[in-house]
């Protein structure tokens, strides 16, 4: 090889590097608890790979569901870790950092999903998450509508005093409890991967859940009533860890959170579409379906449950409740 042509090759060797150095790619764990059937999986999954299009394949993002990291709490203790840089997580784990982000899960917060959405778009909501932010350090980038929590019974009822002494199943969080013991209902925190024995068997009646998830986790057969509380209108966060959010170029920062607030959307919107079919799906398996009045349930819960003793501020909720 001559001197002219090794120097050719030197030089190419050096320009691959280079070239090589500039397209390294990033790789990064997205974390959550829900099935891959469920659009919050499908959802993320067109994120990462969009954020990878978007960014030119400078970032490649591999999503974790069905709790493969963690469960709820674990993946939020991993944003902080370093384990995760990525995951879905209700308000209520937020809430562990900064108390007040938890009023939007206190009962009859939201009126309905699209009041929820136009919640996503306000100066409150922007409070919120920043305080969430200062407390964790970690930034939410988008909300999603995960389903109105309504009640299941082998017990008919359709008035908060009809529950009284109902032995019902609800997730050991302050304010799914709210509602519940407001009524006078004797709850019990059992696992959820064990809620459909528990029912089968006996050992609780009653149970509360979107209607989305009361048909993927079967519980219409091992029940005959469902009763449209509307107690909770539930959502989760997506939320991007403090030490990646903070590494992140403001151009990126914009892709990460357009991105999720796009897979966000896509998700509600499917989550709002199955509800709507979903109580004539019911009612066509043979359970009865029955409607209540929820402002009664919710003046209950109002008078008996005061914001103050699980660190809420009522201005908050007052500022939620004037959004159109």
């Amino acid at each position: 090889m001559t001197q002219g042509n090794a120097l050719k090759v030197l030089l190419a060797a050096a320009a691959l590097a280079a070239s090589g150095s500039a397209w390294a790619q990033t790789t990064l764990k997205w974390a959550h608890v829900y099935e891959t059937s469920e659009p919050f999986h499908t959802s993320s999954v067109w994120a990462a790979k969009e954020i990878e299009k978007r960014t030119n394949g400078r970032y490649h993002i591999d999503v974790y569901p069905a709790s493969q990291l963690g469960k709820e709490n674990d993946i939020n203790q991993g944003l902080t870790l370093g384990t995760v840089d990525m995951i879905i997580s209700g308000s209520s784990f937020a809430a562990k950092s900064f108390p007040r982000i938890g009023v939007t899960y206190y009962p009859y917060t939201f009126r309905n999903p699209e009041h929820l959405l136009a919640y996503t778009k306000s100066d409150i909501y922007k409070t919120l998450t920043k305080g969430y932010e200062e407390k964790s350090r970690n930034h939410i980038v988008a909300t999603t509508y995960y389903g109105t929590r309504h009640s299941t019974s082998n017990r008919p009822f359709s008035t908060c005093e009809e529950m009284k002494g109902l032995k019902m199943r609800v997730p050991d969080v302050p304010a799914y409890l709210a509602m519940p013991r407001a009524c006078g209902v004797n709850t019990s925190p059992i696992a959820f991967a064990e809620v459909y024995l528990a029912l089968q068997n006996g050992t609780v009646e009653a149970q509360e859940n979107p209607l989305t998830t009361i048909e993927a986790k079967k519980f219409f057969e091992v029940q005959k009533n469902i009763i449209l509380t509307g107690h909770i209108v539930d959502h989760l966060n997506t939320v991007i860890s403090g030490k990646l959010w903070k590494s992140l170029s403001e151009e990126d920062r914009k892709i990460f959170a357009e991105v999720a607030q796009e897979a966000a959307a896509k998700a509600s919107l499917e989550v709002i579409a199955r509800e709507k079919e979903l109580v004539d799906v019911f009612r066509k398996k043979g359970l009865t379906v029955t409607e209540v009045d929820t402002a009664a349930y919710r003046d209950t819960v109002l008078k008996k449950v005061p914001f103050e003793q699980y660190g809420y501020e009522k201005a908050d909720w007052e500022a939620i409740q004037a959004i159109k």
